[in-house]
C-alpha cells in the first residue's frame, strides 16, 4: 500500500510501505482531505467495500484495493485530482466499468482510482460528420440508446456493456470488427489528462478530421495505453450508418477445422460479412442450453450480413454455397429483429454459459490473434491442448478477424488445476506469436501478459514503450505495474 508523509517543502511525498494487513487505507489524513476539497466529502470514499470494489475486473487475478476512490465530475476536477497526486507522487489507477479481463483496474501499488462513471456527458452529436463525442462514463449501449432515429450507431460491440473511453483505452473490438473494425480506427480524437494534470487534445481541440497527416498519430498512442499514460476524459468517435436489412444465421460444422476453413473461404471470396463467430462444440452445446435453444454439439458459426435487401440476397446465396462446400448444415435466416437479438444475447451470454458448466467454479477468458491463414491450425492445435492439459476451456471467437478465445473454468482452491490453467495460456500465447500473431487481440496486456509482450516485440519494441512511458509518466504514477 502507499504511505504518505511530510516532506521538507510542505508537500506530501509518498514511499512505498504496507499498513499490514491491506485492509485499511494507509495515505495520510491531509492527502484523503485534500482529495475532499477537490470534488466534495460524498465523492471520496476510503471504505473496504468500496475500495475493493474498484480493485478488481472480471479476471482471475486477485483483488488489488486502491487506499481511496474518487468520483471527478468535471475535467477540471480530474486536472486538479491528477495534478495532487503528481505533486505527492501517488499511483492513480483509472477506473471506467470494471469489466476488463487482465487486471486493469488492479491498484497494485495502492493510491488513488479515479472512477470516471459519473462523467457521462455526450458532448456533441454531428450528424452530418458522422461523429460523436463523449465522456468516460457513456457506455456503449447508452450511446446506441441515444443514436437511436438517426439513422446512426456505434458498432464497436465487445460485449459488455463497457465504457466507451475504457473501450479505447484497452483498444477493444468484439463481434462486428470484422466489418467496422476496432476501436483503434472509429477514434477520432481523446481529451487526455496527463499524470501532471496538463491536459491533451490528441488531434487538436476540437478537430475531428476522418483522416489526419499532421505529426505523430498520438491518438492512436492513446488507444490501448490501458491507463498507463493517462485519463481518457472524452473521446471523439466515428459513427456509422444503419444497414437497410440484416440478416443472421447459424451453420454447424462436423469439424472445428471445417468451421475455421469456411470462414477463411467466406473472407477470400469477398462476402461483406458483419459478422462471423465461432463456437466450438464444448461452447455451442453450453450456450444452448443456457439460453434453452436448440443447438447441435458441434463447431458452429454464426453469421451476419449487413446491405441493401437486393445485396443481401446476393451475399446470402453466397454464403450458402461456401457453408455447403465446407460440409456444413443447411441455413435458415433470421431477419426479424427480436430473432436476430435472441441469437446475439445466446452469444454474449457464452461466459455465463462457460460458467454454467462447472457451478462454482472460476472463469478466465483469454485471448490471442493471428493471420487469418494460420487461424485454422492455431484452433486446432489448441483444441488438442485444452483436451490433453485436461481443462474445461471452451472456445468462442470473432474469428473473422483472427481473434478467439478461451474460456477456462476452473476450481480456484485447486492450485495444481491454476497451474494447469496458466501453463496453458502461456503456450497458447506462444503458440500465437509462433505463427506471426499477437499475445492478445483485444483484452489487453495489463497483470498477465507482460513477459508475452516482450517475446512479441523484441527488446527494441519494449524499450521503446519505456521510453514513451518515461516521457509522460516519469515518476511511473498512472496504473503502475500494467503493461512493461
Amino acid at each position: 500500500m502507499a504511505t504518505i508523509g511530510t516532506a521538507g517543502h510542505g508537500d506530501t511525498w509518498l514511499g512505498m510501505g504496507t499498513d499490514g494487513q491491506g485492509d485499511t487505507p494507509s495515505l495520510s489524513p491531509d492527502f484523503v482531505e485534500a482529495l475532499r476539497a477537490v470534488v466534495g466529502a460524498p465523492n471520496v470514499s476510503t471504505a473496504t467495500a468500496v475500495r475493493e470494489q474498484h480493485g478488481h475486473d472480471e479476471s482471475m487475478h486477485p483483488c488489488a484495493p486502491p487506499d481511496v476512490v474518487v468520483w471527478p465530475q468535471a475535467v477540471g476536477q480530474v486536472q486538479e485530482l491528477a495534478a495532487l497526486c503528481h505533486r505527492c507522487r501517488v499511483p492513480m489507477v483509472p477506473f471506467g466499468t470494471g469489466t476488463g479481463l487482465e487486471g486493469g483496474v488492479n491498484a497494485v501499488q495502492g493510491g488513488v482510482c479515479f472512477d470516471l462513471s459519473r462523467m457521462d456527458a455526450i458532448a456533441e452529436l454531428s450528424l452530418e460528420d458522422f461523429s460523436v463525442t463523449v465522456e468516460p462514463g457513456v457506455t456503449r449501449k447508452a450511446l446506441n440508446k441515444h443514436l437511436r432515429g438517426t439513422g446512426l450507431w456505434f458498432p464497436v460491440d465487445p460485449g459488455a456493456d463497457a465504457s466507451l473511453c475504457g473501450m479505447a483505452a484497452t483498444g477493444a473490438s468484439g463481434t462486428n470488427a470484422v466489418r467496422y473494425g476496432t476501436m483503434r480506427p472509429n477514434v477520432l480524437n481523446l481529451r487526455v489528462v496527463l499524470p501532471d494534470g496538463r491536459l491533451l487534445h490528441t488531434a487538436g481541440p476540437r478537430r475531428q478530421p476522418r483522416k489526419r497527416a499532421a505529426g505523430y498519430d498520438l491518438t492512436s498512442l492513446f488507444v490501448g495505453s490501458e491507463g498507463t499514460l493517462g485519463f481518457l476524459t472524452q473521446a471523439t468517435l466515428r459513427l456509422h450508418p444503419l444497414p437497410e436489412a440484416t440478416a443472421v444465421t447459424v451453420a454447424s460444422f462436423p469439424s472445428v477445422g471445417a468451421a475455421v476453413a469456411c470462414t477463411v473461404q467466406v473472407l477470400q471470396a469477398a462476402v461483406p460479412v458483419a459478422r462471423i463467430e465461432f463456437l466450438d462444440e464444448v461452447m455451442a452445446d453450453a450456450c444452448g442450453r443456457f439460453s434453452q435453444m436448440e443447438l447441435p454439439a458441434a463447431a458452429t458459426l454464426l453469421l451476419e450480413l449487413h446491405g441493401s435487401r437486393r445485396s443481401l440476397a446476393e451475399q446470402q446465396q453466397q454464403m450458402e454455397e461456401i457453408v455447403q462446400q465446407n460440409s456444413g448444415s443447411s441455413l435458415a435466416w433470421a431477419e426479424g429483429l427480436d430473432e436476430r437479438e435472441q441469437l446475439w444475447s445466446m452469444r454474449h451470454n457464452a461466459w455465463y454459459a462457460a460458467l454454467a458448466l462447472r457451478p462454482g467454479c472460476q472463469g478466465y477468458s483469454t485471448d490471442v490473434c493471428v493471420p487469418i491463414s494460420r487461424l485454422p491450425d492455431v484452433v486446432v492445435e489448441t483444441k488438442q491442448d485444452l483436451q490433453a492439459s485436461g481443462l474445461t476451456g471452451p472456445m468462442v471467437g470473432h474469428v473473422g478477424d483472427g481473434n478467439f478465445h478461451c474460456i477456462l473454468v476452473f476450481n480456484s482452491q485447486d492450485p495444481d488445476e491454476a497451474q494447469r490453467i496458466h501453463a496453458f495460456t502461456q503456450r497458447l500465447g506462444r503458440r500465437a506469436l509462433a505463427a506471426g500473431g499477437t499475445c492478445t487481440g483485444e483484452h489487453g496486456v495489463g497483470l498477465g501478459k507482460r513477459a508475452l509482450l516482450q517475446e512479441e516485440l523484441g527488446q527494441e519494441g519494449l524499450d521503446t514503450l519505456r521510453s514513451i512511458k518515461a516521457a509522460l509518466d516519469p515518476h511511473n504514477l498512472m496504473n503502475p505495474g500494467k503493461v512493461l
